[in-house]
């Protein structure tokens, strides 16, 4: 009933169903629900190209084989349709025959900044991304058990499903976290790029399965190399007479510390792993019975 209560609330949002249609979505035949599908995701506009965003903040050049759903829509989808809480994004990628909601799901890449200072990267050559992983399963124990006293399922930090990569050059990095969520079958991958720049930085969070993670390795170069901070908020454009510093390097960025501190950290992985897998579980749970299986 969850995911046809979710269903009916998105209808009822976007095409002004009545509580009298409530009991006619649970009769909706495999049909029906198809074609609500292709009309759900018919009724996004994507773009392609070269494309600014946070007014004039940074560029995007929408990568081959990937679409991009600029910041209201990405809004709609997160919030009405994903079941998120209301949030600020830029705009989400999705892979090109990648729908937003429905069975072929595969990810998308939520694009956010933060303007929390510079980070000053000093610390990224001395880190021993081994010693921070162990650091990050013990401070996730903790916040354990605020998501626990909060009603939320706890979450195992399983490992990195590829190690932090920071490019000085180009001052991008790059992680992957393998979690365990709760009551779930299947492990969730948290795919994650900072790119540093002037006042704060850039994210942009890949949320899938684990069975994902190939498919997002493939791609990673070419979304990397997709966005840039615009002359004037570049890293190398800092100027510390003027601009302030993070609290927090590299390895912050990482482990998650700025958000441990303010408590964040204890929910925050709950919304990570809705952002995309929302889509995942909308029709997961009925796949068998509304769609039957890609063997059928």
């Amino acid at each position: 009933m969850k995911n046809l209560t979710i269903l009916f609330l998105f209808l009822t949002y976007t095409f002004g169903f009545s509580q009298q249609d409530s009991l006619a979505i649970e009769e909706f035949s495999e049909a029906d629900i198809q074609i609500l599908t292709d009309s759900i995701n018919n009724s996004y506009q994507f773009e392609r190209g070269t494309i600014a965003i946070a007014d004039g903040l940074a560029t995007i050049n929408v990568p081959e084989g990937f679409k991009y759903l600029n910041q209201e829509q990405s809004k709609e989808v997160l919030t009405d349709l994903w079941g998120n809480p209301p949030a600020e994004t830029l705009g989400m990628l999705f892979p090109e025959d990648s729908p937003v909601i429905g069975e072929d799901f595969t990810y998308a890449i939520e694009i956010t900044y933060s303007e929390e200072g510079y980070v000053d990267d000093e610390d990224a050559k001395d880190i021993d991304y081994d010693d921070l992983l162990d650091e990050m399963k013990s401070d996730m124990v903790e916040a354990n058990k605020t998501r626990t006293a909060m009603g939320y399922e706890t979450v195992e930090m399983v490992g990195w499903a590829s190690k932090p990569y920071y490019d000085e050059s180009s001052k991008k990095l790059h992680w992957a976290k393998e979690l365990h969520f709760e009551g779930e079958d299947e492990n969730t991958l948290n795919y994650d790029i900072r790119i540093l720049g002037r006042k704060g930085y850039l994210s942009m969070n890949a949320i899938s399965e684990m069975n994902q993670l190939p498919l997002v390795k493939e791609n990673i170069d070419y979304v990397l190399n997709s966005v840039e901070f615009n002359p004037g908020n570049r890293y190398t454009d800092f100027n510390p007479d003027f601009d302030e510093v993070a609290a927090y390097g590299v390895g912050g960025l990482v482990a998650g510390k700025v958000l441990a501190k303010t408590g964040f950290f204890a929910v925050i992985l709950k919304f990570w792993k809705f952002i995309a897998l929302g889509a995942v579980g909308f029709f997961g749970a009925f796949k068998k019975r509304l769609f039957g299986s890609k063997e059928s």
